[in-house]
């Protein structure tokens, strides 16, 4: 098989060095001691390999989302002032219907269910979902979660073909994968590559980050679409590109199929992911950090602070310990701490193992309902409708930990709900300008030009919401 790999390199016709190599990969298809033999390669017309059957029955799966929204237009100066506006007897705020386009999953026939991006269906008043066979629906929004950008939509269909879900914690770098969506809106459209990386974080993109990177071509409109296997399974759902234009450079992200299946399993029985606290804070651990402590090791999450009474200290965990892993799965980093405690439900338990002193300990701890905001009434933001924030005073709980604005209410049923803001939450950048009062969080507001997004401080995690 290497000879004719080989072989495919020094070619000198072009079309030879393409039948050599399709040569080598039917060799690799015939031995699977050599290659997994659960590549679905299979010969086209020509005797050539081809995952065209594999294609085919995955596609119908992957579904174009389009979602109707309404946003202020863009007017003269004149059409803004009040004044100008009662007098002529307009409207208060004109708006314009706004179409997006993006990708879905549907991962449940029977009940309809189709996973997607938060951000896809964010502000959305209407969801049109297409199937590849052309045929719409009107979708319901069962929930969606921003912290991991993954949105459930249900829809009342007929004869629907679902994506079984895989293992994403099986992944490798190297593995082949398949991305499938609606790239620009040009229809459905199947791009390949491999794993370029597992567990990337420090994006800034939602919150809790734990990305698998692809170079399979992703762009604009892929958003919510599938990551397959060679096995014909769901491992990702494509979420956010890097390109300096806009488009793909071969740096793709995906939310693993683990944690989109845990998101939605809380959405479907809550209609919310519910986050706990454990109450301890974690930090990464540098090369000099681990020599001074004398850990052989980069990974696991150093535990720094251990709030008093809290879930973490009632397990036995202690400034100094290194969390090395959580219900069975090792723990990279602090980002990936969070990511796996952010996806165990209020009132379960989590297991884990940390070492301490060169010695291996184990405990449990049940997740705890996050702090309450304090029961002062706070002051009313523009910007953020529905919500209210306060100064951190002396005698409230976070007083002397943290500098921010904290959310001191949030209505159910406004806007800031639905962006994700929640009771408790300390506000402390906007657009990564630094706030550390309610006076500077506003100031900060009124000249955010364009996207607003707004950082914040939940239990132990830091989370980044889109605005607008």
């Amino acid at each position: 098989m290497r000879a004719l790999y080989a072989l495919a390199c020094i070619m000198p016709n072009r079309s030879c060095r393409r039948l050599a190599a399709c040569l080598a990969l039917a060799c690799t298809a015939a031995f699977p001691g050599v290659v997994s033999a659960a590549l679905p390669l299979a010969e086209g017309r020509l005797g050539i390999p081809t995952l065209a059957p594999l294609i085919a029955e995955i596609t119908p799966a992957v579904v174009n989302i389009s979602t109707v929204s309404r946003a202020p237009a863009e007017t003269n100066p004149l059409l803004r002032d009040p004044f100008f506006r009662r007098f002529f007897d307009l409207p208060d705020r004109p708006q314009r219907r706004e179409r997006a386009a993006g990708s879905g999953v549907i991962v449940n026939a029977r009940a309809g269910l189709v996973l997607t991006n938060n951000h896809v269906i964010r502000g959305a008043q209407e969801i049109v979902v297409t199937l590849k066979d052309r045929r719409q629906f009107r979708a319901q929004l069962v929930g969606a979660d921003p912290g991991t950008d993954i949105a459930v939509l249900k829809i009342d269909a007929p004869d629907l073909k679902a994506l079984r879900l895989g293992d994403s914690d099986q992944l490798n770098v190297g593995d082949y994968v398949l991305a499938i969506g609606n790239p620009f809106g040009l229809g459905q459209t199947v791009t390949s590559g491999i794993v370029s990386a597992l567990g990337r974080t420090g994006l800034n993109i939602e919150g809790y980050e734990d990305f698998i990177q692809t170079d399979a071509p992703i762009n604009p409109g892929n958003s919510g679409g599938a990551l397959v296997s060679l096995r014909g399974e769901l491992i990702g759902i494509n979420t956010a590109i890097i390109g300096p234009a806009g488009g793909s450079v071969g740096i793709g992200f995906a939310v693993p199929a683990n944690i989109a299946r845990a998101v939605m399993d809380q959405i479907v029985r809550y209609g919310e992911v519910r986050r706990g606290r454990l109450g301890l804070q974690t930090q990464e651990l540098t090369p000099e950090l681990a020599r001074s402590l004398g850990i052989a090791t980069l990974d696991g999450a150093l535990v720094t602070a251990v709030d008093p009474g809290s879930p973490a200290e009632r397990a036995g965990l202690r400034r100094g310990d290194l969390i090395v892993v959580v219900n069975g799965h090792a723990v990279r980093g602090p980002a990936d701490l969070r990511v796996k405690v952010g996806l165990v439900p209020i009132g379960e338990e989590v297991e884990f193992r940390f070492r301490r002193e060169g010695r291996t300990l184990a405990g449990r701890a049940q997740v705890a309902p996050p702090q309450q905001a304090s029961s002062v009434d706070g002051e009313a933001v523009p910007e953020l409708a529905g919500a209210q924030v306060a100064n951190i005073e002396p005698g409230m709980a976070l007083y002397g930990r943290i500098e921010g604005a904290l959310v001191a209410k949030v209505d159910r049923s406004s806007s800031a709900w639905a962006q994700g803001l929640r009771p408790g939450d300390v506000i402390y950048a906007v657009n990564n300008r630094r706030v550390r009062n309610v006076e500077q969080l506003m100031a900060a507001l009124r000249t955010a030009q364009g996207a607003l997004s707004v950082s914040l401080v939940r239990g132990e995690y830091r989370v980044t919401i889109l605005v607008r």
